[in-house]
């Protein structure tokens, strides 16, 4: 039986719904959805400039939980 997943806290969730490529025509041809706890994730790692424990402890998961969500966002921005 797995592990029940604990709550991630997300400090305040992005105010937008999407981000399309410039020069689209509007047709998708594939869309990558990003969880809320990756985004907070990428926001805290790259944008506040927290290191890992420091982003762990703010969202209430351990390091190396946090390294694995942070992973995960930039694997999928890297394909979008």
């Amino acid at each position: 039986m797995p592990r029940r997943k604990r709550l991630r806290k997300v400090v305040a969730p992005p105010k937008f719904q999407g981000y399309k490529p410039y020069g689209t025509t509007g047709k998708s041809t594939g869309a990558v959805d990003l969880l809320y706890e990756e985004y907070e994730a990428i926001k805290l790692a790259d944008y506040d400039l927290m290191n890992h424990h420091e982003a762990a402890v703010l969202m209430g998961v351990s390091r190396p939980t946090f390294a694995r969500i942070y992973e995960s966002a930039r694997r999928k921005i890297a394909v979008a």
